[in-house]
């Protein structure tokens, strides 16, 4: 009996261990990321953190229909890098910390085949160095496609798993994914 519960604290512990170690890091202009991100967040028992830019993006800044709106510019221009107010743990105050994490999640939604600038504001900003890096997107309709690769080039040093479209995944269908990513 001693054996089983000592068994199942130190399983806990490592599963806690596990967990505390994942960050999820999502930016989202319209809710449809943050809703998948906290979903998977919450599934895998690990702490998420939002990308919150210094101009918060309109309706009229995401029209991409219109030439000169400011997300079509952004994803027009390869060297745009918006500026980041911060990155912040959505339960608390507490700022994002690389250093603290195994693995991120970086979760965003597909604009013109590419994830949104600020979030490559965001990988460049950080010391990837041992680090793994997962990708997930939401997208309307054309999918990953090279975006996670495309981060990847720019978060140097990351141990780049792989990345997937998520749009219509729930939490346990992403825990499943990067369960076996990190296998």
């Amino acid at each position: 009996m001693k054996k089983l519960i000592l068994t199942l604290l130190l399983g806990g512990l490592m599963m806690t261990g596990l967990s505390a170690k994942t960050a999820f890091v999502y930016f989202s202009a319209t809710g449809t990321t943050e809703r998948m991100a906290k979903n998977a967040a919450e599934a895998m028992g690990a702490d998420l953190f939002e990308i919150q830019p210094v101009h918060k993006y309109t309706d009229a800044d995401l029209d991409w229909h219109n030439k000169k709106s400011l997300s079509s510019i952004e994803c027009n221009d390869p060297k745009s890098r918006p500026a980041i107010k911060s990155v912040v743990s959505t339960s608390s105050n507490k700022t994002f910390d690389i250093s603290s994490y195994d693995t991120v999640v970086v979760c965003y939604p597909i604009w013109w085949y590419y994830a949104p600038k600020i979030v490559y504001t965001f990988v460049e900003s950080q010391n990837w160095n041992g680090k793994k890096l997962i990708t997930l997107c939401t997208s309307g309709g054309s999918g990953l496609g090279r975006s996670g690769s495309d981060l990847a080039k720019f978060a140097k040093g990351a141990d780049f798993k792989d990345g997937k479209d998520f749009t219509r995944g729930s939490g346990a269908d992403v825990k499943k994914y990067i369960e076996g990513l990190l296998k």
